[in-house]
């Protein structure tokens, strides 16, 4: 026996959270019945459960790695009309995004069909790192990025790193990329955090000074972007999605 809400992102629903909220709104029964509690047990091999009256399927899971370029939404089309980082996949399946990036970013993106483990993605209490190479204003000094270290405050929240150091150039991914090397009076910044509140990044240069002109995700966890070109998205590997689903943290300071 199961939670109802594991259930439904197992079988591809939505994340777990938003499987919650369905739940919480009448939306799904269960052997014909409202259910509304969410502790509730079912057993996925006998009982028939629906969302909006429609049965629920237990459906092969996939994970897609994808380089998202700048302009794109992590997910939907908005009333802006630009485009979906989905719309670059076909993968035959309804797929979500494992955590987002706003759309002036680039980078790693992970899609899947696989609820639990954006749960398990976008919880911070996983720990899993997120790596990002961020081209700033200004240069920033040893104290600023210990600042970021410490935490800044910004809009009554505190914003910090859990890794910050200034490179000389963006890493051996760069001439695949295009990355540029930091012109004058900018410079590149790897920043790793385990827990991202919205446009945690952004808002955190910018507190300190130092506005961001370039955001690129290159790890979350164990997956790297390595050399896949903007646009382009591949299936991970057995493997890797062994090591995301696993205990193990990767800390790369």
């Amino acid at each position: 026996m199961e939670r109802l809400q594991k259930v439904l992102a197992h079988a591809g629903v939505a994340s777990r959270r938003k499987c919650e909220a369905l739940i919480l709104q009448g939306r799904v029964r269960v052997n014909g019945q409202v259910v509304t509690q969410l502790g509730t047990k079912v057993d996925p091999a006998q009982d028939t459960i629906e969302v909006d009256g429609r049965p629920i399927a237990l459906e092969e899971k996939v994970y897609i790695l994808l380089h998202k370029p700048q302009g794109y939404l992590s997910d939907t089309l908005d009333f802006r009309g630009r485009p979906s980082a989905l719309g670059l996949v076909s993968a035959g399946k309804r797929l979500y995004p494992a955590g987002r990036l706003d759309a002036e970013s680039e980078g790693l993106l992970l899609l899947t069909n696989d609820g639990e483990l954006t749960y398990r993605l976008t919880h911070p209490r996983y720990e899993h790192e997120k790596e990002y190479l961020a081209l700033v204003e200004g240069e920033p000094t040893g104290a600023t990025l210990w600042r970021m270290l410490g935490g800044v405050d910004h809009d009554g929240q505190t914003l910090r790193a859990d890794a910050v150091e200034r490179l000389g150039r963006p890493g051996p991914e760069a001439r695949s990329h295009g990355w540029e090397e930091a012109p004058s009076g900018r410079a590149w910044l790897r920043i790793i955090l385990h827990e991202g509140k919205k446009r945690h990044i952004r808002r955190m240069c910018a507190a300190v000074g130092h506005p961001v002109r370039r955001l690129v995700r290159v790890r979350i966890g164990p997956l790297e972007l390595g050399d896949l070109l903007v646009g382009e998205w591949r299936y991970l590997t057995e493997e890797e999605v062994r090591e995301l689903k696993g205990e193990t943290i990767h800390h790369r300071h």
